[in-house]
């Protein structure tokens, strides 16, 4: 494994760590095998993580938090209209998760694993800025108000996205081979799909 110079041994576990969780899981995943994959001995592992666990908890918290960052990535958009705003949202919350397209499998695993971590995302939903999601809103409510939209919401229409977004990159592995796809026509799909997703949505809340 290539090492940074100025990489801690701890961040260099974590990301190997992050590497392994995501290819294989966390049942198919050992400590020893992430200490054979950085180089050092699993006593190392331990030492900065004391379990699996704990080590595993860390990156779902992490991989979490960035699944759902894009959403209320709002920052220098007040000029935009709230159209061109959520059609921001679809876009780059798609494009992070086809960025990073094992995510999904690794929340879906992790719930079926231990269904009791539903509760806990209670705690690491803090991280989402307030402000900005009573800011959107507000503008959803706005809209609403004004007759632009039919009445949905904030829950529901942040669902449609992350529903359409995410199914795409579960189901793709399979339509690739029931279609027998090439790697051109896959990700001609792929691409295609985004401006199709902002389109569903936005059709979806006409009056």
């Amino acid at each position: 494994m290539e090492v940074k110079n100025n990489q801690s041994m701890e961040s260099i576990i974590l990301e190997t760590a992050e590497k392994l969780f995501l290819e294989k899981g966390f049942a198919m995943t050992s400590t020893t095998e992430i200490a054979k994959e950085v180089g050092c001995n699993q006593a190392l592992v331990h030492y900065y993580f004391r379990t699996k666990e704990n080590l595993f908890n860390v990156i779902f918290e992490k991989k979490f938090k960035e699944f759902f960052q894009s959403i209320f990535e709002l920052d220098n958009l007040n000029e935009l209209s709230f159209t061109d705003k959520l059609k921001h949202i679809i876009e780059s919350h798609y494009e992070m998760v086809r960025a990073n397209s094992k995510i999904p499998y690794l929340i879906i695993n992790e719930f079926s694993r231990k269904p009791e971590q539903v509760k806990e995302l209670k705690e690491k939903l803090k991280f989402i800025p307030g402000g900005l999601f009573r800011k959107f809103n507000d503008e959803l409510d706005s809209e609403i108000a004004a007759g632009r939209i039919r009445k949905i919401r904030m829950l529901d229409l942040i669902l449609s996205v992350v529903s359409l977004n995410v199914s795409l990159f579960l189901l793709m592995p399979i339509a690739s081979e029931i279609f027998e796809m090439t790697e051109i026509q896959k990700q001609m799909v792929i691409e295609n799909r985004k401006s199709e997703h902002v389109i569903m949505i936005l059709n979806s809340l006409r009056t």
